[in-house]
C-alpha cells in the first residue's frame, strides 16, 4: 500500500474554509445508525455534527456515525457533553474528525481543550494507536501525528457572556480552529432570550467575526435554523459554517407538510 498520511486524511470542511467558501452543517439528534451519513452526504452538506451534548446518543453510536462519514468525505464533529478528556479523546480516536466543546469561557480554558484535542507538540493528546482516520494503517508517529493535528478541527462554542468579552483571546489560541455562535443560550447570557434580531446578537457576531479574520479562522452560525434571513445576514457579515437544523427538526417538518397536504385533499 502507498500513499501517506496527508494523502489519505482528507478534512473536506477545512478545505472549504480555507477557500473562504461557507460550509453546511447538519446535526444529528434522532439517528442511531450509520444511514445518515449518507443521507447528509446525497442532501449535500459538508460536515454533520453529532450532538451528544443535547440527547442519550451513546459514545459507540456516535462513533460508527462518524466513520461511516469518514468514508464518504463528509467531516464528522462531534459536539461532547463535557469538555473531558473520557468524551474528547475517546470521540477522536473513535472517528471524529473534531469536537464542538460547549461553554468555554477563556483563553485558559481553549488551551485546555488544545491540550486534549492536538498532538505535540501543539498539544498534549495521547497517541491510541492505529486509527480509523488513517485506514488503521501504520505510520512514523510524528508524520501520523501532524497530519492528525491539521486535519483535526478543534471548534469552541461561544455562548456566554464571558466567551464573547473574551472571544479575541480564545479565537487567537493556537490550536483553535473555529468559534460557533449559539445564538439561544447567548442570547440568554445576555438578556435577551429569544429575541434574535436584538442588535446586541448582531454585535455579537460582528465583533467575533471581527476577532476571527484577524487571525486567519472563522466564526459559525449556531442556533438560527428557523431563520433564514438571519443565517443570510452573518453569513454576509463573514460567517462561514452554519449549523442548518438537526436531523429531528428536519423530518418533523416533512411529516408535517405530507400530513397537511393529505388532509387537504379534497373529496
Amino acid at each position: 500500500m502507498s500513499g501517506s498520511p496527508r494523502s489519505i486524511l482528507r478534512n473536506h470542511m477545512n478545505e472549504k474554509l480555507a477557500r473562504n467558501e461557507v460550509v453546511a452543517s447538519m446535526t444529528v439528534r434522532f439517528a442511531r445508525t450509520i444511514e445518515i451519513a449518507q443521507i447528509a452526504k446525497t442532501a449535500g452538506f459538508d460536515t454533520l455534527y453529532v450532538d451528544m451534548e443535547h440527547n442519550t446518543l451513546t459514545l459507540d453510536a456516535a462513533c460508527q456515525i462518524c466513520i461511516a462519514a469518514q468514508q464518504i468525505g463528509i467531516t464528522p464533529l462531534v459536539r461532547v457533553p463535557a469538555n473531558t478528556p473520557d468524551y474528547i479523546c475517546r470521540v477522536l480516536d473513535g472517528g471524529a474528525m473534531g469536537v464542538i466543546t460547549p461553554h468555554v469561557r477563556s483563553a485558559a480554558e481553549a488551551r485546555e481543550m488544545v491540550q486534549m484535542v492536538k498532538f505535540p507538540p501543539l498539544g498534549g493528546r495521547s497517541a491510541g494507536g492505529a486509527l480509523s482516520h488513517l485506514q488503521y494503517r501504520s505510520f512514523p508517529i510524528a508524520e501520523a501525528q501532524a497530519a492528525l493535528n491539521d486535519a483535526t478541527s478543534l471548534v469552541l462554542m461561544l455562548e456566554t457572556a464571558d466567551a464573547l468579552a473574551n472571544v479575541e483571546e480564545i479565537i487567537a489560541t493556537p490550536g483553535v480552529d473555529m468559534m460557533m455562535i449559539g445564538s439561544n443560550d447567548l442570547c440568554g447570557e445576555l438578556g435577551i432570550t429569544g429575541q434574535y434580531d436584538h442588535p446586541k446578537l448582531a454585535a455579537a457576531f460582528e465583533r467575533a467575526i471581527a476577532a476571527a479574520r484577524k487571525v486567519g479562522k472563522h466564526i459559525g452560525v449556531g442556533g438560527l435554523a428557523g431563520r433564514d434571513d438571519l443565517m443570510t445576514k452573518f453569513v454576509q457579515m463573514g460567517a462561514r459554517y452554519v449549523s442548518t437544523g438537526t436531523d429531528m427538526s428536519f423530518l418533523m417538518a416533512a411529516c408535517v407538510q405530507k400530513a397537511k397536504f393529505v388532509q387537504g385533499i379534497k373529496v
